[in-house]
């Protein structure tokens, strides 16, 4: 599954998770679906994130190089 998620688009991503969240407040799910539905639903939001994370280091890298500053990196949120 995490093969999968990791080739998908940010939309993708978030288009999957929105989906996710509608199953689960649904309440039609028994538990063992809920379980499921739930571990894709984290799965997307962590690639969501990690894909955040990269274009905020990109954007970072561009204004500095734009400006002629140097910054460091900020640390990756987990």
């Amino acid at each position: 599954m995490d093969e999968e998620v990791d080739k998908m688009t940010f939309e993708e991503s978030l288009k999957g998770l929105e989906e996710m969240v509608r199953k689960l407040e649904s309440g039609e799910l028994d538990l063992d679906s809920s379980l499921q539905v739930y571990e894709r639903a984290i799965a997307l939001r962590d690639h969501c994130r990690r894909i955040l994370d990269e274009s905020e280091r990109r954007v970072q890298k561009i204004m500095e190089t734009s400006e002629g500053t140097e910054r460091k990196d900020l640390p990756v949120s987990k």
